[in-house]
C-alpha cells in the first residue's frame, strides 16, 4: 500500500526529489513562466505584442497557449508525469493550464492520444489526464475524439518538415466533432502533432481548433522575464511549497 500512496500522492519534490510536493522553493524558482507580452496567435513571450511569429505552429491551429516554458525543472516535472508514473501531477500541471487559457471558449475538450502500445507500457495517457483535469477547472467537458491509426517513431531528434510528413494521416477522428474544440497535449514543439490531430477534427466537424499544453519548446531567444522567480500569492505560487 505504501507504494501505490507514494505512486499517487509523492509528496516530494517532482524535478530534485527532495523538498516539497510538487516543487521544492529552489526547483520552483527556476521555472520559466510565461508571461505577456505574448504572439497573439501562439502565446510566445516576446519583447512586444505581435499577431504572429516564426513559432506559431501550422495553420491547422487556430489558437495555442501553455503556462511554462519546457526547460529546467518544469521539463523534469513534465517528464515524471509522461515517463514516470507521477499521474498527480496533472493536478497543478492542469492548474496552471487552466490560468494560461485564459477565456479561450470551447464546446469541448480532448486531447492527442496515445498509441495502444504506449498507453499499456505508460499506465495511463498523460495528455488524457491533463484534459480531463482540465475539464474539470474550465466546467468544459472532455471527450476522446481522436484515435491514433498509425504507430510513430519517437520525432525528438526530426526537424519540423521531417515531423510534418512522419504524423501526416497518423490521427483520425473518433465520431463528430463539435464546431469549437480545445486540444491537449503535454509539450508543443514545432506543433506537427497537434496540427495532425487539429486536420482529423477538422474533417470531423470542427471550425476552430485551440490547443493547451503543458509547457513549450522554444527556438531562438527568450525575453528574461520568463526566468523571474515565482513568488507566493502570484498566480503561478501554487509550485511553492503549501502553494
Amino acid at each position: 500500500m505504501g507504494g501505490l500512496l507514494e505512486l499517487l500522492f509523492p509528496g516530494r519534490c517532482a524535478a530534485c526529489g527532495s523538498g516539497s510536493w510538487p516543487l521544492c522553493g529552489l526547483c520552483a524558482a527556476s521555472i520559466p513562466v510565461i508571461t505577456p507580452p505574448l504572439c497573439a496567435r501562439c502565446g510566445r513571450p516576446a519583447e512586444e505584442p505581435t499577431p504572429r511569429c516564426n513559432d506559431c505552429p501550422p495553420p491547422p491551429i487556430d489558437l495555442a497557449r501553455a503556462p511554462f516554458l519546457y526547460d529546467g525543472p518544469l521539463a523534469r516535472t513534465v517528464r515524471a508525469l509522461k515517463f514516470g508514473g507521477w499521474r498527480a501531477l496533472a493536478q497543478p500541471l492542469a492548474a496552471a493550464m487552466a490560468q494560461a487559457a485564459g477565456r479561450l471558449e470551447a464546446e469541448c475538450i480532448t486531447w492527442v492520444p496515445l498509441s495502444r502500445k504506449r498507453r499499456i507500457a505508460r499506465g495511463y495517457d498523460q495528455a488524457e489526464v491533463l484534459a480531463r483535469e482540465l475539464s474539470r477547472h474550465l466546467g468544459v467537458p472532455a471527450e476522446g475524439l481522436l484515435r491514433r491509426i498509425r504507430e510513430t517513431p519517437s520525432q525528438a531528434s526530426r526537424s519540423g518538415r521531417e515531423r510534418r510528413k512522419a504524423l501526416r494521416g497518423a490521427f483520425a477522428p473518433d465520431g463528430t466533432a463539435p464546431r469549437s474544440v480545445l486540444l491537449v497535449d503535454d509539450v508543443l514543439t514545432t506543433g506537427a502533432t497537434a496540427a495532425s490531430c487539429a486536420t482529423a477534427l477538422r474533417s470531423a466537424g470542427a471550425a476552430r481548433v485551440a490547443l493547451v499544453t503543458a509547457a513549450r519548446s522554444l527556438g531562438g531567444s527568450v525575453p528574461a522575464r520568463c526566468f523571474d522567480i515565482i513568488t507566493p500569492g502570484s498566480r503561478l505560487g501554487l509550485w511553492l511549497p503549501g502553494g
